[in-house]
């Protein structure tokens, strides 16, 4: 067998495994089978398992065949000859996809064994896989993806298994009002990356990275887009970017989304979909090494945020919410490590700390005895309680700074009156229109379609 067909043949099971696994975790929820949790347990332990041989090999293969960059077509999604306008399905496994494919089914992997044992005999167990399946599919189609809108498409998957899972406890109106919060920042992320492979297709006639960037291996190459072009695209991916990794001004959501299930906390929010932002980034690189504008927005951008969730970080009443903005501390080291142009540096500090907090989240539940504990054998409060920053500052401005630091720099208040709001009103609206298209429809009295349901929980919370 010659190393392309190798190649893809391993490809296609990278991508196909937890493809396997969503469709039999899915179809038995469809068809009402009930799967033991045991099964369950044994296609999720199955299909992680070929899934991360399957990407080793193609590492593997690489580094002894030495090629930087093995593309893999798929057929189009879509084509229209006449426009010379296409969309393609396509992977792509280079210098970045490939660790960043590994650490994905590593993780998973390693939450999938933890959830099964704490989500034993839960009433939300199968439920909690089925998003789980979603997820894993979603991060391997983005970090696998060779153009823009199969990104789009793993992208998609992503958010909508985060923002399900943070509701995951939808008998209670909290996580229910959370996940509408992230899903409400998606939006507006997902949003801003369409509109960018909207702009790609028009300026280049196509959303192939491997064309757009050159043939050129990541990290190098060059966008075949002029200064202006680059900085207008690339403005739109760092929307994107900030809204998927809680980058200022959307940070707010991302202590909100702790109140889905620890696994689910520990795997998304503070280890792989935390770091998609700085995952599109990086795959952009030669898009920002051609505005220098564009690099120092990503750098200012990043460190802010590094900057603020420090100061969050230390004022936070619970362990979750903590490690939450200790998380995003090091996302916004990143971004500025990618700003700055250190492509390598940024995608092994993503490793790294995706490895160290999937740990420490897992841990969160016996952290607070660990600590207490340690308090208790040194005889003081350790760094990092309330006082820190009163300690280290004149009075007035120190009660100040902990009060903005308290409030979270106001960012959730803004993001709930400008993004929140309007969105839950504008899909509030709709529904009142369906519920009158479908009264007259039927025939029904006036208005008997029309009335909403009472909300679960008071507008106010929002």
């Amino acid at each position: 067998m010659s190393h392309d067909a190798l190649f893809t043949a391993l490809g296609v099971i990278t991508v196909g495994a937890p493809v396997a696994l969503l469709v039999v975790v899915g179809l038995s929820a469809l068809a009402g089978w009930s799967l033991s949790e045991r099964a369950t347990s044994r296609f999720t332990e199955a299909a992680v398992v070929v899934g991360l041989i399957a990407s080793i090999a193609v590492l593997a293969l690489m580094l002894v065949s030495g090629r930087r960059n093995v593309p893999i077509e798929l057929g189009n999604w879509v084509a229209i000859p006449h426009e010379h306008f296409h969309f393609h399905l396509s992977f792509m496994f280079d210098r970045l996809s490939v660790p960043f494919t590994i650490l994905t089914f590593t993780l998973v992997g390693t939450i999938g064994a933890f959830a099964n044992r704490y989500l034993h005999r839960e009433s939300g167990y199968h439920r909690f896989f089925l998003l789980y399946a979603v997820f894993l599919v979603g991060m391997v189609v983005a970090c696998l993806a060779a153009t823009i809108e199969t990104l789009f498409l793993g992208w998609e998957l992503v958010g909508l298994s985060s923002a399900l899972l943070v509701a995951y406890f939808h008998e209670r109106p909290t996580p229910v009002i959370n996940g509408q919060r992230v899903w409400s920042v998606y939006r507006v992320s997902d949003a801003a990356l369409l509109i960018a492979a909207v702009a790609l297709h028009h300026l280049t006639g196509e959303g192939d990275f491997i064309k757009l960037m050159g043939q050129s291996a990541w990290p190098d190459g060059h966008a075949a887009l002029t200064s202006a072009q680059a900085l207008f695209v690339g403005l739109l991916l760092l929307v994107a970017a900030a809204g998927k990794s809680a980058l200022i001004p959307f940070s707010g959501w991302l202590p909100r989304a702790m109140e889905g299930p620890t696994p689910s906390s520990a795997v998304f929010y503070g280890a792989l979909s935390v770091h998609l932002g700085a995952f599109l980034l990086l795959r952009a690189g030669p898009i920002l090494d051609e505005s220098w504008l564009l690099c120092a927005a990503v750098f200012l951008l990043g460190a802010a945020t590094a900057v603020f969730a420090a100061m969050a970080a230390r004022v936070q009443a619970d362990v979750k919410s903590a490690l939450a903005f200790a998380s995003l501390t090091q996302v916004g080291i990143i971004t500025a490590e990618i700003g700055l142009g250190f492509r390598y540096v940024a995608l092994v500090h993503i490793i790294g700390h995706a490895c160290l907090r999937t740990l420490q989240l897992v841990r969160a539940p016996t952290l607070l005895h660990d600590y207490h504990s340690l308090e208790n054998a040194i005889g003081e409060h350790l760094p990092g309680n309330s006082g820190y920053i009163e300690r280290r500052m004149p009075e007035q401005a120190g009660v100040r700074l902990y009060r903005w630091a308290l409030e979270r720099g106001y960012f959730d208040a803004l993001i709930n009156h400008y993004v929140v709001r309007p969105f839950l009103s504008t899909f509030r609206w709709c529904d009142r229109m369906e519920r009158r298209w479908i009264g007259a429809l039927r025939g029904a009295a006036p208005g008997e379609f029309e009335r909403e349901a009472t909300p679960a929980y008071p507008e106010e919370l929002l």
